[in-house]
């Protein structure tokens, strides 16, 4: 990915339940971001409770119109009862029903882990660093859903040209 993020602006939403590894996500995510060039102020990040509160925020942000991509951060990790997949099962599906309603790239960055361990080692920028990766999959996505509506602009354009010509009698003779 070799192409500036210079002009975008990015949300944020992150948990504050499991704290010590939603804060070395979001620190990763904006540390990336801001590599690819996204600035400081064009960062936005809201803290909820925990993961099961991150998609009305998530689509709270992309409705408002005023971010590009919104990045979800949170760490639900097992323990000794159902809840870890009620959460896991809540969240999933809410983020991916934001990003089908809104059209708005919203990255899905929530670690569900069987141990703590394993949720440290993902956030860890030394290793798997999935809160950097998450900054780089907001970034690409927006170009590709500019680089498609682009695309699809085109094509409507050419379409109406078209039906116009039809209308008037005229064609490209």
């Amino acid at each position: 990915m070799g192409y500036s993020a210079k002009k975008l602006n990015v949300g944020i939403v992150a948990a504050k339940f499991n704290q010590r590894v939603t804060g070395t996500l979001l620190r990763a995510c904006v540390d990336a971001l801001e590599s690819h060039g996204v600035e400081k102020h064009a960062v936005h990040v809201v803290r909820v409770p925990g993961a099961f509160e991150i998609p009305l925020v998530a689509q709270t942000m992309a409705k408002a119109g005023h971010v590009d991509a919104v990045i979800c951060l949170g760490a639900v990790i097992r323990g000794d009862t159902p809840h870890f997949d009620y959460i896991c099962a809540e969240v999933s599906r809410g983020i991916g029903q934001v990003a089908l309603d809104t059209a708005v790239p919203i990255i899905f960055g929530v670690l569900t882990t069987e141990t703590v361990a394993q949720a440290e080692e993902r956030a860890d920028p030394t290793k798997f660093n999935r809160g950097g990766e998450a900054a780089k999959a907001a970034i690409e996505m927006v170009r590709v859903m500019r680089m498609i509506r682009g695309e699809v602009r085109k094509l409507e354009s050419r379409k109406s040209t078209s039906q116009s010509r039809r209308a008037t009698g005229r064609t490209n003779r």
